[in-house]
């Protein structure tokens, strides 16, 4: 995974720890959550703010300071990524052949 690389999990399927677990081993990344309700207009209403803020040189990190501190909801499985990696690696070649071709046949 990236360095500082975390995911932030909304909605109904963030109540699920399986499906956050998969997500947690196949990025090696740890998956947090917030508990609010309308997560999705919420981060939308921060892009928006952070567009409106955009001339003043405020990062998006500012904007949302007042946000709800996610909970870390769990934490990649040791070994998961050797098992990921190659296919997080066939995938980014499989989208760039669908991304080249479709765009090759417009």
């Amino acid at each position: 995974a990236v360095p500082r690389t975390r995911i932030l999990a909304t909605g109904g399927a963030s109540h699920n720890k399986k499906i956050l677990q998969v997500l947690s081993d196949v990025f090696n990344a740890p998956v947090f959550t917030i508990d609010t309700a309308n997560s999705a207009c919420l981060g939308s209403a921060y892009r928006a703010i952070h567009g409106l803020v955009a001339e003043r040189n405020m990062s998006l990190a500012d904007v949302v300071k007042l946000a709800p501190e996610p909970r870390l909801a769990v934490t990649p499985t040791p070994g998961a990524e050797e098992l990921y990696r190659p296919l997080l690696k066939r995938y980014a070649e499989l989208e760039q052949k669908v991304i080249y071709n479709s765009a090759s046949s417009c």
